[in-house]
């Protein structure tokens, strides 16, 4: 049985922890998929924050 090369792994705001000044209260997520032979590291991506209401750094957590 070979092991599947793909992961699925979570995307979290960086700056809804430390920012009082939300929208909103809560913490943005996304979910996508990465080759784990081609990314060893962990993702850092811009995506867009509802509870920040602009574009931000979102980066992989367990």
């Amino acid at each position: 049985m070979a092991k599947g090369v793909r992961i699925i792994i979570t995307l979290e705001c960086t700056e809804c922890r430390t920012n009082p000044n939300k929208r909103s209260q809560g913490v943005s997520r996304y979910t996508s998929t990465k080759n784990r032979r081609n990314t060893t590291s962990r993702l850092e991506l811009k995506k867009f924050c509802t509870h920040c209401n602009r574009h931000t750094v979102h980066k992989e957590i367990k």
